[in-house]
């Protein structure tokens, strides 16, 4: 009970944790493992799908900034960085929502499709919700990737790459951008905790029944053992997500060794 003292208390849960037992939820009773369980794909699925879409625009955005660097081009896409990064995911999300569901009727407004159920309405549900999350995340890697590849593009190997008549592809991919890998695996890597955040924000808005809705619906009602499995979750995927990245310096800079 809540009047033994807390020391006590932290050591009888941290033991059951250890153990994969999270406790017992206040408010329905259920085993919070359980209710995780039942919550996790949604989130999963809302997360790797920004992911991929946030490095697969963000990144070339940011190259094509820097070897475009003073040009419009450059300029429009840190306009663009600055404005993702500033607006916040609630507003983002409630925009799409209003122009591209409610008025465009391309995508549904809320709620979740299982993938089970079909690759093309799992997709659908989530293009809106992915891009609600994905712009502080694209703003983010595209400003640290164009801000690596203009020291890159200014060091002497490069431009004896261009004095060797290498093309512009050859030179900006294979010697450029690979030397900047580095800072920008980082920033994705520390990014994570941005996507975990605005996943509570996004499954909010967006009617998701993921881990995010879970952990503000237990707030509301007071339901301490489901706020304590729910972050302990996010903290250690948060954890797990920086030693892959750490592992991952060793693939793109061979001089890290471990």
């Amino acid at each position: 009970g809540l009047d033994r003292p807390f020391l006590i208390r932290f050591t009888e849960w941290l033991w059951n944790v250890l153990r994969g037992d999270l406790g017992v939820s206040i408010f329905t009773n259920l085993p919070v493992t359980r209710m995780i369980g039942q919550r996790l794909e949604p989130t999963i699925s809302l997360m790797l799908l920004t992911l991929i879409l946030s490095i697969s625009i963000a990144v070339p955005m940011g190259v094509l900034a820097a070897w475009n660097h003073g040009t419009w081009i450059d300029r429009l896409i840190m306009v663009f960085a600055v404005f993702g990064f500033s607006v916040p995911v609630f507003v983002v999300g409630y925009v799409l929502a209003y122009v591209f569901a409610l008025e465009l009727d391309w995508f549904p407004v809320q709620g979740y499709t299982p993938i089970a159920r079909g690759f093309g309405p799992w997709l659908n549900n989530l293009v809106l919700p992915a891009a609600a999350l994905g712009g502080v995340y694209i703003a983010l890697i595209a400003r640290i990737t164009r801000a690596t590849m203009l020291e890159v593009l200014s060091q002497d190997y490069i431009r004896t790459a261009k004095a060797k008549g290498l093309g512009s592809r050859t030179t900006l991919f294979l010697h450029a951008l690979k030397n900047a890998a580095v800072p920008i695996v980082t920033v994705i890597g520390i990014g994570v905790a941005l996507l975990i955040g605005g996943a509570v924000v996004t499954e909010s808005v967006f009617a998701i029944p993921g881990l995010g809705r879970l952990v503000v619906d237990a707030i509301l009602r007071r339901d301490y053992p489901v706020i304590q499995g729910v972050v302990l979750l996010f903290s250690f995927t948060y954890v797990l997500v920086n030693l892959g990245v750490d592992l991952l310096y060793t693939v793109f800079d061979p001089r890290i060794r471990y």
